[in-house]
């Protein structure tokens, strides 16, 4: 069969959603996904949108689509460190402003998860985790935590983002967390734009995740020429949190 596509955590980046979808153009790939968190952080909320919305990808609500969906000052973030909430408040704030009224109701009516069957295994996607749209899935969480998550979900594979960290992890059971990475805000230290292809073969669950080089700089400079806090430049150029 043909593989899904998978990407999600674009946060206004239109140099890097570009790129993306100009490499599955390139690769024939036409199943795709979002997992949501189009805006915030990046210059282009409103581009963004408008490529997702015309496209006519299914996406999923993020985090930051659900906060400036609603003209909320709280995106969700749960920061650690009071400058970083501080920098967060700046950038919601921006997106709020910079984002229109017709594209804000798009982000609000979003679904919070798309199930799938492939080859008769039930696949989950979410923006971070089926109980809850802001909740972090790392790669390191204890097996039995994402055994249960699995069990409510009723899912044999879940496919998440919101990290902005690639993985696939295979469970005790026989089941699978996979994370896509991001678009347009990795923190992997890969600048370079994230996506994955996921397909079910002989039982098996097979995962590609691809990487795409693109203008990092047209991106870090339109952060640096705007209100922006220009940090957010740094983190794209280094490709860390």
């Amino acid at each position: 069969m043909n593989p899904i596509t998978v990407f999600g955590d674009i946060h206004a980046n239109l140099p890097a959603l570009e790129a993306v979808l100009n490499d599955m153009d390139a690769r024939g790939l036409t199943h795709r996904y979002c997992l949501g968190d189009l805006v915030g952080y990046g210059t282009e909320p409103d581009a963004v949108v408008e490529r997702i919305r015309g496209l006519g990808i299914p996406t999923l609500m993020g985090n930051y689509d659900q906060g400036v969906g609603h003209s909320s000052d709280d995106c969700g973030c749960a920061y650690k460190a009071a400058e970083d909430e501080a920098r967060g408040k700046r950038s919601i704030a921006w997106t709020n402003a910079h984002t229109s009224d017709d594209h804000k109701a798009f982000l609000r009516n979003l679904p919070a998860s798309i199930p799938l069957e492939l080859e008769g295994v039930r696949v989950l996607l979410v923006h971070g985790s089926p109980r809850k749209v802001n909740e972090y899935l790392y790669e390191d969480r204890p097996a039995e935590s994402i055994e249960r998550i699995l069990d409510q979900a009723g899912a044999d594979v879940l496919v998440c983002g919101h990290t902005h960290l690639p993985y696939h992890r295979r469970l005790p059971s026989g089941r699978h967390v996979i994370n896509a990475g991001s678009v347009g805000k990795p923190k992997d230290r890969d600048p370079r734009a994230g996506y994955l292809t996921l397909a079910i073969q002989d039982g098996e669950v097979r995962t590609e995740f691809i990487r795409v080089a693109y203008d990092v700089e047209r991106a870090a400079a339109a952060i640096e020429a705007s209100d922006l806090p220009h940090e957010f430049a740094r983190m794209l150029r280094e490709g860390v949190g």
